[in-house]
């Protein structure tokens, strides 16, 4: 991109920003907006994660710039082959619904910098770039409005491929790039670009953004991005995979590859805020599609997630990486399946949940709703269970059977006598009624 048609954008970029603020609506509408947005969310509990780009050409993940030390221009040499033309928007939102999950969160543009849209910001999206030549951003924009699924947009703020990306951060040191560039120049690429993405789409549900930990000291104007974001849809949430505690104009706190409150995956370090929350993960090793990455989880270790996301009061956004042809592969079909059959039964457990009065402990967790709790048991084998003292508990009952179940206190905490069930049960719920 020239410097000339560089600032062509900015202008239009900046126009659009002011002409939506002098659209939108008083402060207080906003912030109702928002407040339902946030509450929508935290009642939706389960979500798609689709991470798909340029990198499934190689199929070796969507880190494979950056771990196989490819420069720009041997990269940029997997966009011609990148023809999907096996991508149906339609049968991934079905696929989504069957699933149970009430929203989709897609990357519009990975670290590799591609844009999986028509961005007018940058030849290097999959329109300009590739035989394809269609939006599959729009695609999936109009089949979720039509299904009735809400639809986010990953975007990283981290760029490999972008010569204003500068300076580099923790990585993108092999991408052959020049010296120099402008990183206010940057931002307002970014800005540009989310512009597009949140006036060409219609309603959007939030953006989800990753990659500011390449440079965490850098200064990001996150203010202005965020202003702009919530001034074009005030219905917009912003979340930030940063691994510091929310900032300022975020509106939900995600964990990557952990619930909240735990650090497995070693960069969760960050307390658990109050916002609304939300925990991601992958059903086999892999983000992007890793064409030899065969460990798949489980049907029912992927409900036990699910669960114990709902009993830490966290979203579950569970992922798929489809093939270069658009394709989502046979083992992600039939684990989401499962889980939505699942969910046909026993929804009623985590959907407009939030967590209960149990905290998580190992044997399992509790969630609530109204003037009921569900005690979910995961993992426990003796007959009784002791609980924390519980007061106001009129009766209980197993989900299943409906059958009344012995609760009672005992030496200041409460005995529970725990439902027979099949073997390969998944979770056994009881139900306590206040």
């Amino acid at each position: 991109m020239t410097s000339t048609q560089l600032l062509r954008s900015v202008i239009l970029a900046g126009a659009l920003y002011l002409a939506c603020g002098a659209l939108a609506p008083a402060h207080g509408e906003s912030l109702d907006a928002n407040q339902a947005a946030r509450a929508w969310f935290q009642d939706a509990k389960f979500g798609m994660f689709i991470h798909w780009g340029v990198y499934s050409v190689p199929a070796r993940g969507e880190w494979v710039m950056e771990h196989e030390h490819i420069p720009v221009r041997e990269y940029e040499k997997f966009a011609p082959q990148f023809n999907p033309t096996q991508f149906s928007a339609s049968d991934i939102v079905a696929l989504a619904k069957r699933a149970g999950m009430k929203y989709i969160t897609i990357t519009s543009k990975h670290h590799d910098g591609f844009a999986m849209w028509a961005t007018r910001q940058s030849p290097w999206n999959i329109v300009d770039a590739t035989a394809y030549k269609q939006d599959p951003l729009k695609l999936m924009a109009e089949e979720a409005h039509r299904q009735g699924i809400k639809l986010f947009f990953y975007y990283s703020q981290l760029d490999w491929h972008n010569n204003d990306y500068w300076p580099l951060g923790r990585t993108g040191h092999f991408a052959g790039r020049p010296p120099g560039g402008s990183f206010d120049h940057y931002l307002d690429y970014v800005n540009a670009q989310l512009t597009e993405l949140l006036t060409h789409y219609g309603e959007v549900g939030g953006i989800w953004f990753d990659g500011m930990w390449d440079k965490p000291d850098a200064e990001w104007h996150l203010e202005r991005t965020y202003a702009l974001i919530h001034r074009l849809q005030p219905a917009a949430l912003i979340g930030n995979n940063h691994h510091h505690s929310p900032f300022p104009g975020e509106d939900f706190q995600m964990f990557e590859q952990d619930l909240p409150g735990e650090n497995s995956a070693g960069f969760n370090k960050a307390g658990v805020s109050g916002l609304p929350l939300e925990t991601c993960e992958t059903i086999n090793h892999s983000w992007g599609y890793t064409r030899d990455d065969k460990a798949f989880k489980s049907g029912h270790q992927l409900i036990r997630y699910l669960v114990r996301a709902a009993g830490a009061n966290a979203n579950f956004l569970l992922n798929i990486g489809p093939t270069d042809q658009g394709q989502v592969q046979p083992e992600f079909v039939e684990r989401l399946e499962a889980m939505g059959d699942w969910l046909k039964t026993y929804g009623e457990t985590i959907y407009g949940t939030r967590a209960g009065p149990i905290s998580p402990r190992s044997w399992g967790v509790s969630t609530a709703k109204g003037r009921r709790i569900y005690v979910h048991i995961l993992d426990w084998q003796e007959p009784y269970l002791v609980l924390p003292p519980l007061a106001d508990v009129k009766g209980a009952w197993a989900f299943d059977t409906h059958r009344k179940v012995e609760l009672k206190p005992i030496h200041g905490a409460t005995l529970l006598a725990v439902p027979p069930a099949a073997a390969e049960t998944v979770d056994r719920i009881v139900v306590l009624e206040l």
